[in-house]
């Protein structure tokens, strides 16, 4: 019973996590890049005019062949198959947690407690990355997988934290890089080297799968130095890769982060196998160096291969290990009568997803509120500890409810009627090579959505200049395109009605402009919010 109960467990709360909260978008962040390229993969005749699909950049993943492959065998859509591979790395990244946390000595309760707080998710500023990703893009599936083989190492499997360690690297290998550099040292300090044997593997699948992808893999530069124009690219449009751009009071959080965690370690250091103690601590450590790291090789001597892994992302495990270390340590706490010590390391817990910049000025009343909600969760969970263990994973679960009452909003609502309208008239009624402009959405991503809901390529967008980092050929191309339609960064200039001429010479053959910007002329389409023109 023990067994299917841990696994029921992980796969409600995943589902909790999934549709409650932190919740799950599609086509709002970056499945607007990825789902263009799939839906080309798929079929080459589909968004063939469109930057995205000729420049993509998925040669060294399996991430695109197994959404593919998984539509063909269901006959479901990307929407779907994605987010049936979303849950269920959720729930083993969660089953990871619960290892995690027994390898510590906690009873399935309480590790279903800590679990439960750690799957509130936390965002990362600075890097721009979260511990739980709301769109089913690679690294959504690698992180939580990495979490499961880190949970597998704390129960001495070695040899399964080195197969789910690789299912994580072919899903995205940047992400998964540090935890194989830690394991690495633990299979040569343990004498047990089978367990690398699947990493070579998956590097071979890998190698294999991106020789087949030919152009994209050779577009890609590892061992260059950055143009001048690339970094004024990326500083532009890809900032939290360069760390003289964040505020100083982001890295001086990251610190605290670290001497949170370390804190909270010392307190249960005799309970942390030596296994997790290299991890809990390992993968923090690097990605605090990675700080300094990023700084010396892009910033300095301007690697490109920086950038495309984006190292510090890492620091998405200085928040996870903080709340995980702070959520065990307040459970010991408690059963060791020190209640007020307890308060104080589930607060500490809870405050990351209420407030993610420690070091950020408070915004009244909100963070008044937040912080008033993380006191009241601490104390309602030491309390629900001291009373009744068995119900204290009740209180975690409340706050999944709580914490967007509380006026936590992780994404805004992009979709509506009229940009659905908008899709669906162009995907019935227009060319399939039909390239469109919308010239006034500035920094608006709703173009992006318009790309993979309607089929139709789109001539630039601000999200798709996001991919500058990967791509010498594509950031250049996007820039001329964004300069000569949208006016330059921000869309300084604006919409100009006089440009519609212009638009036809460049291969253009619809513009869609806001309801409020419409032109002399019939619109071949129309609501309450686009009108569409064909150009010619």
């Amino acid at each position: 019973m023990r067994p299917f109960a841990t696994a029921a467990a992980s796969v409600a709360l995943a589902l909790l996590t999934f549709f409650q909260f932190p919740g799950h978008t599609w086509l709002q962040q970056d499945t607007q890049i990825y789902v263009p390229i799939l839906e080309h993969l798929r079929d080459p005749a589909v968004l063939r005019n469109d930057i995205l699909v000729q420049h993509p950049h998925v040669a060294f993943t399996l991430y695109d062949e197994i959404a593919i492959a998984s539509r063909s065998l269901t006959g479901l859509g990307f929407a779907e198959v994605l987010a049936i591979q979303q849950v269920i790395t959720r729930a083993l990244g969660i089953w990871g947690l619960i290892m995690m946390a027994e390898a510590m000595g906690l009873g399935l309760s309480a590790a279903l407690l800590v679990a439960a707080i750690c799957s509130l998710g936390a965002a990362i500023t600075g890097p721009q990355v979260l511990t739980t990703e709301y769109e089913p893009t690679p690294r959504a599936f690698a992180v939580p997988l990495l979490v499961c083989a880190v949970g597998l190492v704390a129960r001495d499997r070695l040899l399964g934290a080195g197969i789910v360690g690789a299912l994580a690297f072919l899903y995205h290998p940047p992400t998964v890089l540090p935890f194989w550099g830690l394991l690495a040292i633990l299979l040569v300090l343990r004498r047990k080297p089978a367990g690398l044997a699947p990493l070579p593997v998956a590097v071979a699948v890998l190698l294999i799968t991106a020789r087949a992808a030919g152009q994209a893999m050779g577009e890609q530069s590892f061992f260059a130095q950055l143009t001048p124009l690339q970094e004024q690219l990326q500083r532009m449009r890809a900032g939290y890769a360069w760390i003289s751009t964040w505020p100083h009071a982001v890295t001086v959080h990251h610190v605290i982060l670290f001497v949170i965690l370390v804190a909270a370690w010392v307190r249960v250091r005799t309970k942390c196998p030596p296994a997790l103690t290299f991890f809990a601590l390992g993968l923090p450590a690097l990605g605090l160096l990675s700080m300094p790291a990023s700084w010396l090789l892009l910033e300095q001597w301007k690697w490109t291969l920086v950038p495309q892994i984006q190292p510090m992302r890492t620091l998405l495990f200085t928040a996870l290990m903080m709340q995980f270390l702070t959520a065990v340590a307040g459970v010991y706490a408690v059963a060791g009568r020190r209640n007020r010590e307890a308060a104080v390391w589930c607060a500490l817990a809870f405050l990351l997803p209420l407030h993610p910049v420690l070091t950020a000025p408070p915004e009244w009343p909100r963070f008044a509120v937040a912080l008033a909600l993380a006191l009241a969760l601490a104390a309602l969970t030491v309390l629900a500890q001291w009373r009744a263990p068995l119900a204290a994973p009740a209180v975690a679960v409340a706050a999944f409810f709580a914490i967007p009452l509380a006026g936590v909003v992780n994404y805004p609502r992009l979709h509506t009627p009229e940009l659905a309208q908008l899709s669906a008239w162009a995907r019935s009624a227009t060319p399939a090579d039909a390239v469109f402009l919308f010239p006034d959405a500035a920094h608006g991503v709703y173009p992006g959505i318009f790309r993979s809901e309607a089929l139709r390529a789109v001539y630039v967008d601000w999200k798709g200049g996001g991919q500058v980092n990967y791509l010498k050929e594509l950031g250049e191309q996007w820039w001329s395109r964004w300069q000569q339609t949208v006016g330059g960064p921000g869309g300084a200039a604006g919409f100009q009605a006089a440009d519609m001429p212009k638009y036809e010479t460049l291969g253009i053959q619809y513009v869609v402009v806001q309801a409020r910007n419409r032109v002399a002329g019939a619109p071949v389409f129309e609501n309450a919010s686009y009108c569409a023109y064909q150009l010619r």
